[in-house]
């Protein structure tokens, strides 16, 4: 299974991505700024989607909102 970021470039397990645009994070106030760089990416068995911690929170992130780093 392909995952691919929003320029097409292809994601692993363990990439860093930076995010693309100001993302709410549903059931919590917290929001996610543009250019923030998550690392340490892992892949789930949705090609759309990936998972990772930010700010010592586990949540799921589109791939079309990330470019790898």
């Amino acid at each position: 299974m392909e995952v691919k970021d929003s320029n097409g470039t292809l994601l692993n397990d363990g990439d860093s991505v930076v995010l693309i645009k100001d993302l709410k994070v549903k059931g919590s106030s917290i929001t996610l700024k543009r250019g923030k760089v998550v690392k340490n990416i892992k892949l789930t068995d949705d090609p759309e989607e990936v998972d990772c911690r930010v700010d010592k929170m586990s949540i799921v992130l589109k791939a079309c909102f990330l470019k790898k780093a």
